[in-house]
C-alpha cells in the first residue's frame, strides 16, 4: 500500500490541508461572552433518546442472536461513516476514496445522524483551526459536558459561525456525493437511522418490532453518538501528551476502543493529515485496518502518513516524555 511519506522533520501544509492547521493568530474577542441560548427542542431530543436507549439496554438481553449481530453491525457501519468518512475522508481529506466507497461511507454517516457530511466536515475544521478558543463548536475548555453534548443543546459561539463561514470548503462543495447527500438529508437519515435498522430483524428473522426499534436503531445510534462525543470530551481531559504537551488533545485507549481509532487525540491534533490519526497502525484502531482493506482492495489509495523521523522528532521536541513505540 503506497503511503505517502513526509520526510522533513520540519512539515510545511499543503494547500489542500491548511484549514485544518491550528491558527495561532486568532484571539478571543474581549468584553463579556455571549449570553448561552439553550435550544430546548435538542434539549428534549436528546433527552427522550436516550431515555429509550436505556430501555433498548434493558431490552438487549432478550434480544435474538441475530439482532445482537445486527446491532454491532449497525454500529460498526455508522461509526465508519464518521471516522473514515466524513472524519478522515471528507475533513481531513488524509486519503482518496473512490466512487463506491464514498457512497457507502455516505450511507453510513446517514446512519450515524450526526449532521450531514458538509456541515461536519465544516466544523471539524474550525474544531481544528481554532481548537480550545470561542471558534471551537465543543471548546473542551467550558467543560466535559459542554464539549460531550451541551454544544448541541445551546445556540454556536458567533466566532464559531463567523469561522465557519470563512473556511475553503470547495473540496466539499466539488463532491456530488457530499452535495447529493446534503440535499437529500433527511430522508437519508430516516431510511438509514431508523427504517433499516428497525425493518431488517423485524423482516428477516422475526424480532419483535419493539426490540428492532429499541435495540438496533435506538441503543445502537446513542452508543455511537456517545462513542464519538467521547472525542470531544474524554479525549481532551484525560491521558498522556507525547507527541506536543502544549494542547489539550490526550491519547487515552478508552476513546480509541469505543470510537474505533479515534483515541490517540493528541497525534491526531498534532498531525491531523495521517490516515491513520496514531503511529501503531491497525492497533485498536478499526477504521484504520478498514481503510487499509479499501487501499487493498483498490477502492481507496494515496493515504497519507507521517515518517517515524517525524514523529519522533516531534515527540522530543513538544512531547510530554510520555512517548513510548509500539
Amino acid at each position: 500500500m503506497p503511503d505517502r511519506e513526509i520526510k522533513s522533520p520540519i512539515w510545511h501544509p499543503e494547500p489542500d490541508t491548511v484549514e485544518d492547521m491550528f491558527d495561532h493568530t486568532y484571539k478571543e474577542k474581549e468584553g463579556p461572552k455571549p449570553p448561552t441560548i439553550i435550544v430546548w427542542r435538542n434539549v428534549i431530543l436528546m433527552s427522550l433518546l436516550h431515555i429509550g436507549a436505556l430501555y433498548g439496554l434493558y431490552l438487549f438481553p432478550s434480544a435474538r442472536v441475530l439482532t445482537w449481530v445486527w446491532f454491532f453491525t449497525c454500529f460498526v457501519f455508522s461509526a465508519l461513516g464518521i471516522t473514515a468518512g466524513v472524519h478522515r475522508l471528507w475533513s481531513h481529506r488524509s486519503y482518496k476514496a473512490s466512487l463506491p466507497l464514498r457512497i457507502f461511507l455516505a450511507f453510513g454517516n446517514s446512519m450515524a445522524f450526526q449532521n450531514d457530511i458538509y456541515e461536519w466536515a465544516r466544523d471539524h475544521r474550525v474544531h481544528h483551526k481554532y481548537s480550545e478558543t470561542d471558534a471551537d463548536p465543543h471548546n473542551a475548555v467550558r467543560g466535559f459536558f459542554f464539549s460531550h453534548v451541551g454544544w448541541l443543546l445551546v445556540r454556536k459561539h458567533p466566532d464559531v459561525i463567523e469561522k465557519g463561514r470563512k473556511l475553503e470548503l470547495d473540496d466539499l462543495k466539488a463532491d456530488k456525493v457530499v452535495m447529493f447527500q446534503r440535499r437529500y438529508y433527511k430522508p437519508s437519515v430516516l431510511l438509514m437511522c431508523f427504517f433499516v435498522p428497525t425493518f431488517v430483524p423485524w423482516y428477516v428473522w422475526g424480532e419483535s418490532l419493539w426490540v428492532a426499534y429499541f435495540v438496533p436503531c435506538l441503543l445502537r445510534y446513542a452508543l455511537v453518538l456517545n462513542a464519538t462525543w467521547l472525542v470531544n470530551s474524554a479525549a481532551h481531559m484525560w491521558g498522556n501528551r507525547p507527541y506536543d504537551s502544549s494542547i489539550n488533545p490526550r491519547e487515552n485507549r478508552f476513546v480509541a476502543f469505543s470510537a474505533i481509532g479515534e483515541g490517540f487525540h493528541n497525534y491526531h491534533h498534532t498531525f491531523p493529515f495521517d490516515y491513520a490519526t496514531s503511529e501503531f497502525g491497525c492497533k485498536i484502531n478499526l477504521t484504520t485496518c478498514f481503510i487499509d482493506l479499501m487501499c487493498f482492495l483498490g477502492l481507496a489509495r494515496e493515504p497519507k502518513r507521517v515518517s517515524r523521523e517525524v514523529v519522533l522528532a516531534r515527540a522530543q521536541r513538544t512531547g510530554d516524555s510520555s512517548h513510548r513505540s509500539g
